[in-house]
């Protein structure tokens, strides 16, 4: 029985500790609406982030999203190599390469982990990346040939999806079609979703509209907007289900307790990072 133990014990403690500092999410989950909408925004994306179960999301151009959590992890989203004028180095950076504004031949080689969300030797990306505070995965989906076409690629775009602070945060991607049910599947239920409403180059605004609403995410961020108009295209689709925010800030912070008791479609304001902040 003393030999059962102390296999039992180096066991524990040979086991990876990583999932003691997340706390769970439940992207496969329903949760219960928090009572009230209560944002709280920082002048600065380099400030830090008091709350431990709190996560930073900061718009800095196109498709790519600075997301920061508490204990110092940095994520940026459809990466193309320049965030800024700042010396911060990611720990994580996804791309696309449907169009060279979504990703780089070229990233910095001192990033730890570079998420390239295109077929890897002929087979789809498949991420799940547990980085403790942070699990990062993916959903591929497929992509149109250069001139609009069928014949584009099957699973060359990814949807990444990242689990922090109890939260689930998705990033569409260049996306080029309306998700099959087993791609809602996969991806579960997300609080936070990173959407593309220019209504062309990727899903056409109605399309995105219906992608919305049948995800119902707490938070919807919209990007790659080229023009007012699409943006007001988009948020006039969902003004009836959605409440709007314009408050011109460019990052905000979220937490599982001040989620929206109604789902919000929050305008932030792309920017560069700019280490002087």
């Amino acid at each position: 029985m003393q030999k059962f133990a102390l296999t039992l014990a180096l066991v524990l403690m040979a086991a990876p500790a990583v999932a003691q500092d997340r706390r769970p999410s439940h992207c496969f989950a329903i949760a219960d609406a928090s009572p009230e909408i209560a944002y709280l925004h920082k002048a600065s994306w380099s400030a830090p982030i008091e709350d431990e179960y709190t996560v930073r999301l900061s718009y800095i151009d196109h498709s790519m999203y600075l997301i920061q959590t508490h204990g110092g992890l940095n994520a940026v989203t459809d990466y193309t190599g320049f965030t800024g004028v700042t010396s911060m180095v990611p720990d994580i950076v996804t791309m696309n390469n449907a169009h060279d504004s979504h990703w780089t031949g070229f990233p910095n080689p001192d990033i730890p982990h570079i998420l390239e969300g295109w077929r890897q030797d002929g087979e789809p990306a498949d991420y799940y990346l547990d980085l403790g505070e942070m699990l990062v995965r993916n959903v591929t989906t497929d992509i149109r040939d250069r001139f609009g076409g069928s014949g584009g690629v099957t699973d060359n775009n990814s949807i990444f999806i990242f689990e922090v602070a109890g939260l689930c945060i998705g990033h569409l991607g260049h996306l080029h079609h309306e998700p099959s049910d087993e791609t809602y599947a996969a991806i579960g239920r997300l609080d936070v979703v990173m959407a593309a409403v220019d209504g062309g180059l990727t899903v056409d605004t109605p399309t995105m509209i219906r992608i919305i609403k049948r995800l119902r995410s707490s938070v919807v961020l919209p990007m790659h907007w080229f023009s007012r108009g699409s943006l007001d295209r988009f948020l006039a689709g969902v003004a009836d289900e959605f409440a709007i925010e314009r408050t011109g800030d460019t990052s905000i912070e979220l937490s599982l307790r001040n989620l929206p008791s109604r789902p919000t479609v929050m305008v932030l304001e792309p920017r560069f990072l700019n280490v002087v902040e």
